[in-house]
């Protein structure tokens, strides 16, 4: 099995200089064209895949259709396209705006729970059920799509976005590709101090992976996110480095997450 390099806004984030600072989104902004993977096997799970800054979802679809898991339904949405800081103004799809990456750095609060709504809201559709068979859910992303999936992963845990408005989604599973967790301290914090919320982060299975030699999404901001989840009560996080690896996917990491989303989420059978 072989896969493309996966090059989710890697280039777009090298040739402009980051600027400080960050603006929370001001007007609505329209999501683009939804792509979808259909199952090949028995419908047994439904994921939402992210693509990275300045890419679409044509190139998640791309990527998934290979992949050996027969029984996963992917729906790959396109971000807005907006005005984003670290690019100096100029505009792209993007999931939320953002300046440069810092853990103490302003977070577009607002933007991030527009997509995460828009991601659940297209989760929710999702039958709840095919065939006698519960369908599971999950979202993955690669680069700033991985920060969507992991924040995802917060709000489900809070069962609430950060507006305050319930989440509505029973997640089961997330993975982020060399990603972060945009706001990472104070999501832990909110999350450390509810007995509720806790009880909930260790319900869900997380796999997140970094290269080492990522030069775009700095492998220790991976490795940050990974022991901001963990310390919030996320249980069952996996994080995996890859030496030599740059911002971009290989078969070796693809294969590990086919591997690990079919253990954890119970698939098997082709028909």
């Amino acid at each position: 099995m072989s896969y493309p390099h996966y090059h989710m806004g890697s280039a777009i984030f090298r040739h402009y200089m980051p600027s400080a600072g960050s603006r929370t989104a001001s007007r609505s902004l329209e999501f683009g064209k939804t792509h979808v993977v259909r199952p090949k096997g028995k419908h047994q799970a439904t994921i939402v895949w992210l693509h990275g800054l300045g890419d679409n979802g044509l190139s998640s679809y791309q990527l998934l259709e290979s992949l050996p898991l027969p029984n996963i339904k992917w729906i790959c949405p396109t971000a807005p396209s907006r005005p984003v800081t670290i690019l100096g103004g100029f505009s792209c799809t993007a999931w939320f705006d953002m300046g440069e990456l810092s853990e103490d750095g302003p977070v577009d609060w607002e933007s991030l729970d527009a997509s995460a709504s828009h991601i659940a809201n297209l989760l929710s559709t999702e039958p709840a059920d095919v065939q006698f068979v519960t369908v599971k859910v999950g979202i993955g992303g690669f680069s700033m799509g991985a920060a969507v999936a992991q924040y995802s992963a917060t709000c489900f845990a809070m069962g609430r976005y950060g507006n305050g408005i319930p989440y509505p989604v029973n997640l089961r599973a997330v993975v982020g590709l060399s990603g972060w967790l945009p706001g990472s301290r104070s999501l832990r914090n909110k999350i450390e101090v509810s007995h509720e919320a806790r009880r909930r982060a260790a319900l869900l299975p997380v796999l997140l992976s970094h290269g080492i030699s990522d030069d775009v999404v700095l492998y220790k901001y991976g490795e940050k996110s990974a022991q901001s989840l963990s310390s919030a009560g996320f249980r069952y996080i996996t994080f995996k480095s890859y030496d030599g690896l740059g911002h971009y996917t290989v078969p070796r990491e693809m294969d590990e997450v086919s591997n690990w989303l079919s253990s954890r989420l119970g698939l098997g059978g082709s028909t």
